[in-house]
């Protein structure tokens, strides 16, 4: 018996071990002024974004303010589904209402899942469909490698972002939301005759910190995303994975007390999301899927080890993505790339990314056809454009494979050398 319990013992360190290594400790340090790093670790590794996802679902909640569909006053019906979720929650009764005052209050100050899923369920048409839009928005916005597949940021391996990327949306939620944005540096707030306090304890204590929200389950860590002002200084900090709460506070506070100094104090009316070497980073999104091209998200496996994070992306977006942009497919353009039509007939291609500009692609496949040698022999760069306007991205390609064990092979050179693919038949 002693010896069966050893070993069931060592079977469970086994199977948890991988999801504990998947919350890795990551920071990101911003000039939100100049969009100048002032310091990172780990900035691009996947983690779970626990409920920093809440950032998403008010940024959408605000833009559907904006757009008329909603009003602060607006009654959002609560399921039997979104009353179900675990706490933390206002505990909505399924058949009940909330107001969009009351949802946003208790999502930013009391993180709660139901009104989170309440909502999502009212925007979206269900959880997953608000999911989709969360995604084609933190593309739209300029968050490379986030995926979401709910709205809360309850557990769910598939569910994964970065601290630069968080930054990025804490950035579009102030420059886009300005007056709504001040509702994220509230202490509490009445729900139906009882005061709620957040726990945004940091926030309450540091000198300028105006927002904006906390997160955590057992496999992201403790997480936070934090927004300063001191004078005519803005950082932006994330602090990811963190062992404990008090752990996570006090590293936050120690990388800006040492770094707000190194910010410019210089006047702007709008923040920058980053810059990298002197320029506007290149903002170019994770390889999605084409828009008539069906991906199962859970047939797909997900990675749980840290050198296979990058793998899982791709895979995880094309479930999550026939969103990247709306979907209107123009007439391939003289300038894009290469080639203006894929090989006709069948054949698999290999796409990297889409980029927001023909350039940016041209360039990207450029580098990716001189870094994967041989792999990439017989393939022509493609590209082609999807949307309209200032939505239109630029999906770079590489056709002509002629089996998908070869075009399979071609992803896996990619994958060696950092760059994320996606297999797709060649529709002819």
């Amino acid at each position: 018996m002693k010896r069966l319990l050893m070993a069931l013992s060592a079977a469970v360190l086994l199977l948890s071990a991988p999801v504990a290594s998947f919350a890795g400790s990551a920071y990101f340090i911003m000039d939100a002024k100049t969009g100048k790093v002032l310091a990172s670790s780990n900035a691009d590794d996947l983690n779970h974004p626990a409920s920093l996802t809440k950032m998403m679902t008010l940024y959408l909640t605000f833009e559907a303010i904006h757009r008329g569909k909603l009003s602060w006053n607006s009654r959002i019906p609560v399921s039997s589904a979104a009353a179900a979720k675990p706490p933390t929650k206002l505990g909505l009764r399924p058949g009940s209402t909330v107001t969009v005052r009351e949802a946003v209050d208790g999502m930013i100050i009391k993180s709660a899942n139901d009104a989170a899923a309440a909502m999502a369920e009212t925007l979206g048409g269900s959880e997953s469909g608000f999911a989709r839009l969360m995604t084609q928005k933190a593309r739209e916005i300029g968050m490379r490698r986030t995926v979401f597949v709910n709205a809360s940021g309850l557990p769910n391996m598939q569910q994964v972002t970065t601290a630069r990327d968080m930054s990025t949306l804490a950035v579009a939620l102030i420059n886009n939301y300005p007056q709504e944005y001040r509702l994220f540096s509230q202490a509490s707030f009445s729900y139906r005759g009882h005061r709620v306090r957040g726990h945004n304890n940091l926030m309450y204590r540091y000198e300028g910190m105006d927002g904006i929200k906390t997160g955590y389950t057992n496999a992201s860590g403790f997480n936070l995303v934090s927004a300063v002002r001191q004078g005519n200084r803005r950082v932006i900090g994330v602090v990811m994975g963190g062992a404990t709460a008090r752990g996570r506070d006090a590293l936050m506070a120690s990388l800006l007390d040492r770094y707000i100094p190194k910010a410019t104090s210089v006047s702007a009316s709008r923040l920058v999301a980053s810059v990298s070497g002197g320029k506007a980073a290149r903002q170019v999104e994770v390889a999605s899927a084409s828009d008539d091209v069906a991906v199962d998200v859970d047939t797909q496996t997900t990675a749980t080890t840290t050198n296979k994070r990058a793998e899982a992306v791709p895979m995880a977006f094309a479930a999550a993505s026939n969103v990247t942009v709306p979907m209107d497919r123009p007439a391939a353009m003289d300038e894009i790339l290469v080639s203006n039509k894929p090989a006709a007939g069948g054949g698999w291609q290999v796409q990297i990314a889409a980029t927001p500009t023909a350039q940016a692609a041209k360039d990207l496949l450029s580098e990716a056809k001189s870094r994967a040698g041989n792999a990439l022999a017989n393939a022509s760069p493609y590209t082609e454009a999807v949307g309209k306007g200032g939505n239109t991205v630029y999906r770079a390609r590489f056709i002509g494979f002629a089996s998908r064990d070869d075009a399979s092979s071609a992803c896996s050179a990619l994958k060696r050398k950092d760059f994320d693919c996606m297999l797709l038949p060649n529709k002819g």
